[in-house]
């Protein structure tokens, strides 16, 4: 069996993973059209604070290493086209300028998606950048010892724009967020959270304007130098990082799969496109949502990993299905740490869900464990169905680190565990360690009394 696999970002590279694994003798050809394989771009702010020392080192492995595995790694070659009828792929070499046809049994896409383009003025100004693959992390880099930057606008605070306006503030910049939202962060968190986050950003030097876009940049000499919003408010800037959002990369597969009215390709349980021989997964489709059964768009890179395992499970002929998935995410923004997973306050519309939610405070180790020895404020949120009392989402913020509950109630949602299956729900403790109640049964054991 001939399988080809294209992209090479989270769900391309455990495509092959599982392919080694489970078909050795078949000849696996990798292709990337980029000059490097496996970058995780979830990994660019340790890059860019100097945590991971080398750019390269931030990836999942190095095509020498795969290639010693029987893989034939294309670097720096695209697969422009597929021909469905006939089984093959048209790559387009970049490191020469050749074309080629290339047969394949079986074919797993992972386009991925590409930063969004906000279509305003002066987006072609000199360092006006991105915050997206090897190459932006590279550029960036730089900009964090460039004297001439003082200012930095970050459109979009979302994760990466978050990353981004930490990685600026801590070089010593003065920091603007500009967001759509009314709050930052508001996809991933409700108020009580992101009203303690905007503060501290503010402590730190990066200032918020939310519930309106950017409308221009303004330049001199071709280099941008102003951010003007939609509210006419202009913001000095030396450096402006768009992470507002993606866009799927599938503009090339029209005919060739189904897609939908996103460009999303259309896949089915198994990570099978409208042709039986393509599989595709990552950014670029949809997966289960376990809190309501669904399908949702989640471009995370574990929702990827694990698509892409699926995918080539079923090209072997494994009939595997693919596990719902709650969008449980994480991030730190400077001392606080949080996690948030399946639905909040603020996404039930979104997912036409009615929701009760119960929030709780206590300390991460018992009282009399001094601040100065690792104790400090948990703030908890349950969420819930009110007329079943299932569990459909969390979040968790802590100056220490409580982010692991949010496996936990993951495996609630998947399970469909209740408020009062949660309540009395066996963690350990030790007090170098927790409280005598996890957080997780302080809150579920509030929600039961919330609920009468």
């Amino acid at each position: 069996m001939k399988v080809v696999v294209v992209g090479s970002s989270h769900g391309g590279y455990e495509a092959v993973r599982q392919v080694l694994l489970d078909a050795p003798d078949a000849e696996i050809q990798w292709y990337e059209k980029g000059d490097f394989i496996s970058f995780l771009s979830c990994g660019m702010q340790l890059y860019l604070e100097g945590v991971v020392k080398h750019v390269n080192d931030v990836s999942y492995a190095k095509p020498d290493e795969v290639r010693k595995e029987g893989v034939d790694v294309f670097v720096k070659q695209e697969v422009a086209a597929i021909d469905p009828d006939k089984h093959t792929v048209h790559v387009v070499n970049h490191n020469d300028g050749s074309e080629r046809d290339e047969s394949y049994d079986k074919l797993i896409m992972s386009p991925g998606a590409v930063p969004a383009n906000l279509h305003v003025n002066g987006e072609d100004l000199e360092n006006v950048y991105k915050m997206r693959g090897r190459d932006w992390a590279i550029k960036l880099k730089e900009k964090t010892v460039d004297p001439s930057v003082k200012n930095v606008v970050v459109i979009g605070s979302g994760y990466i724009g978050i990353e981004a306006a930490e990685v600026f503030a801590k070089a010593g910049m003065k920091v603007s967020i500009v967001e759509h939202n009314e709050r930052l962060l508001g996809v991933y968190l409700d108020k009580e959270f992101t009203d303690t986050l905007t503060n501290v950003m503010k402590d730190h030097n990066v200032d918020f304007y939310g519930s309106q876009g950017v409308s221009e940049y303004k330049g001199e000499n071709g280099k941008v130098t102003a951010a003007v919003t939609e509210k006419g408010v202009e913001i000095p800037a030396d450096l402006v990082v768009e992470a507002a959002g993606i866009h799927a990369n599938t503009e090339w597969l029209n005919g060739v799969v189904e897609l939908d009215d996103h460009g999303l390709i259309k896949v089915d349980e198994h990570n099978q496109t409208s042709n039986p021989d393509i599989y595709a997964v990552g950014d670029a489709t949809l997966v289960p949502f376990a809190p309501t059964g669904t399908q949702a768009r989640i471009a995370l890179a574990t929702t990827a990993r694990r698509q892409g395992r699926n995918a080539a499970l079923n090209a072997l002929g494994k009939q595997h299905s693919m596990v719902p998935v709650s969008g449980s995410s994480a991030l730190s923004v400077f001392d606080y740490k949080f996690a948030s997973t399946g639905i909040k306050e603020g996404t039930e519309a979104r997912f036409g869900v009615k929701t009760q939610s119960t929030v709780v405070r206590d300390t991460f180790r018992p009282p009399f464990v001094p601040d100065a020895a690792g104790n400090a404020e948990v703030i908890f949120k349950l969420t819930y169905d009110p007329s079943s009392h299932v569990v459909l989402g969390a979040q968790v913020m802590s100056t220490q680190d409580s982010t692991q509950n949010i496996n936990a109630i993951s495996l609630a949602i998947q399970a469909k565990m209740t408020v009062e299956d949660l309540a009395y729900a066996d963690f350990f403790f030790q007090p170098g360690f927790d409280r005598p109640w996890n957080i997780i049964n302080v809150a579920a054991q509030q929600a039961i009394e919330d609920l009468k």
